[in-house]
């Protein structure tokens, strides 16, 4: 095991924050595995602990047959943003930025310098490729931001890697994963060995999230040069662990093994695993996402477990009025998977409380929300 820290920049005088990434095995193949870039997001953190000591354990018996890389606190500025005891790890105090969005464009950036120079040799190509990515991180200007130099450097690990696992969590919810449509048949399996409810598919969903800041330049650069043999060969998704207190050691434990038995399928683990379970959920059109709001303000009461299937006109939850006495009961607008809730019961303006994966685009633009 190898323990690389890389110190960030623009620390006010008297601190200092470092990125720590922990690099296992050798190999022609490579997996990027961080944990709780939405730094309260903890469930990720927790695997992550587990999959340390076990990929420990599987370089020393001689069976990592690729590099896999594993940042277990992948956003060390959010995980000392403590405001009178709540954490806030999801944007960045003092700019108000989401830590997960507006990674660096990295098909834009290196599409002019392989004009001509792509052809019908995929593996070529992918060489190519990933040489102009990494010359492209290289000469970026000095970072302006300590979130800025954090970005970059969590892509400068991911870019090359045929494996990229992004584990967060929602805050009380089903296992679910994003990715992109074309990975759906890859990811498959992934998702079957976590139990997931659902599994949300857009090619892009706004915002430039890191898994897509790692797959898409694949797909946009097959559409810029389409002369050229350009497969998506970096797999990404977000894995979405449960809800925010999705954190005991035998759920930790085991999350940790189906991630590693599908490394061991993707080809950088030797040795005997247990088969992805045959039974899986479907990937649906993150379009499909229907995000249920109250009317008003007032305390909530949910009237459907997370990991329900409900059909139009299900209610889902009540809101009541402590004061003027109004109550509205919110129904399903579509049929699908009742995959996340808010965890705080007093609902708020533009505040969503219920997520439904349906099977059906009903949206538009971005997908994303902050």
């Amino acid at each position: 095991m190898q323990r690389i820290d890389h110190p960030l920049p623009w620390g006010t005088p008297g601190t200092a924050r470092q990125l720590s990434v922990f690099r296992f095995g050798s190999g022609p193949c490579k997996a990027y595995i961080q944990a709780s870039m939405h730094a309260d997001e903890l469930p990720g953190m927790r695997v992550a602990v587990e999959l340390k000591r076990r990929l420990r354990e599987l370089e020393e018996q001689g069976r990592l047959t690729g590099v896999v890389e594993l940042v277990p606190v992948a956003n060390p500025i959010g995980l000392g943003q403590l405001v009178q005891g709540c954490h806030q790890g999801r944007f960045e105090i003092g700019s108000g930025k989401n830590f997960n969005r507006g990674f660096f464009d990295l098909a834009e950036a290196i599409a002019p310098a392989l004009d001509g120079c792509l052809g019908g040799d995929g593996p070529s190509n992918v060489r190519l490729i990933r040489a102009a990515m990494q010359e492209a991180l290289n000469s970026l200007a000095p970072p302006a931001s300590e979130l800025q130099a954090l970005q970059r450097l969590l892509l400068s690990h991911a870019f090359d890697a045929d494996v990229v696992l992004d584990l967060h969590c929602d805050f009380e919810a089903v296992v679910h994963l994003y990715g992109v449509p074309q990975q759906w048949p890859q990811l498959r399996s992934l998702a079957a060995r976590l139990g997931a409810g659902t599994v949300l598919l857009a090619e892009e969903s706004g915002g430039s999230s890191f898994d897509e800041a790692c797959s898409s330049p694949w797909l946009r650069l097959a559409e810029r040069f389409p002369e050229a043999t350009i497969d998506p060969v970096c797999l990404a998704t977000t894995v979405e662990l449960g809800g925010m207190d999705n954190t005991a050691p035998n759920q930790a434990r085991s999350y940790a093994e189906a991630i590693l038995a599908y490394l061991a399928e993707q080809g950088l683990i030797a040795g005997d695993w247990p088969p992805a379970p045959a039974e899986c959920c479907e990937g649906v059109p993150f379009a499909g996402t229907e995000l249920l709001y109250a009317p008003y303000s007032g305390v909530v009461s949910f009237l459907q477990p997370v990991g329900a299937w409900v059909e139009v006109g299900t209610p889902v939850f009540e809101v009541h009025d402590p004061l003027d006495d109004r109550h509205s009961v919110v129904c399903a607008g579509t049929s699908g998977v009742l995959f996340a809730i808010e965890r705080m019961r007093f609902a708020l303006p533009d505040r969503w409380l219920a997520k439904i994966a349906g099977p059906t685009p009903i949206r538009q633009g971005r997908l994303l929300s902050d």
